[in-house]
């Protein structure tokens, strides 16, 4: 699995003249799009400070802890929910450390942030924004994924410390940790 997930390679062209362009190569073309088209010093500094609270899920299980100290009448839920965020960023750290596959590493794309990992797949922010949208969602009755995913996705981007398919998949976890997590507060609420 780590092969496939490896850094990008170079172009190559087959014996009837075709080029292949690995995945990989095209992701480094996608970051290097984002960051150039949106990479300005205020949006840097924006996805420094979401990279900042979304360390270690901090963020968000802080305000998980709030949602607990504050609604007393949900506080299991409120619980529930924090420790689905938990769960789901174990989860991606998890994954990390079996696929092993390295930071963006290329001239073209930038690196403005500091990771406290060289393991890049999947992204650990967008794992743990994901399972808290959906999460803290269903608690406070508002649809928070389409405002909080992808910008935490794009920070990543825009930060070069991820590539596109991290993003992705570790929103694919952190909504599958929430969905689990969702059901088993379902059934022991009956």
């Amino acid at each position: 699995m780590a092969e496939l997930l490896d850094r990008p390679a170079a172009p190559v062209v087959t014996s009837d003249g075709a080029v292949e362009v690995p995945s990989a190569a095209i992701e480094v073309r996608v970051l290097e799009a984002v960051q150039n088209s949106i990479g300005t010093p205020q949006v840097v500094n924006v996805a420094r400070g979401m990279s900042l609270f979304g360390e270690h899920a901090a963020g968000w299980l802080a305000i998980g802890a709030v949602g607990a100290l504050v609604d007393r009448r949900r506080r299991r839920d409120w619980v529930s929910a924090t420790a689905a965020v938990a769960v789901a960023h174990a989860a991606s750290v998890g994954v990390k450390r079996v696929v092993r596959r390295p930071r963006p590493e290329h001239p073209r794309v930038q690196v403005l942030a500091g990771t406290p990992s060289k393991l890049s797949f999947p992204s650990a922010h967008a794992t743990s924004t994901t399972a808290a949208a959906i999460m803290f969602g269903a608690l406070v009755r508002k649809p928070l994924v389409a405002a909080l995913v992808p910008p935490m996705a794009l920070s990543r981007m825009v930060l070069g410390v991820h590539y596109p398919t991290d993003v992705v998949a570790g929103s694919m976890l952190g909504a599958a940790v929430a969905v689990v997590a969702r059901r088993f507060s379902r059934k022991g609420n009956r």
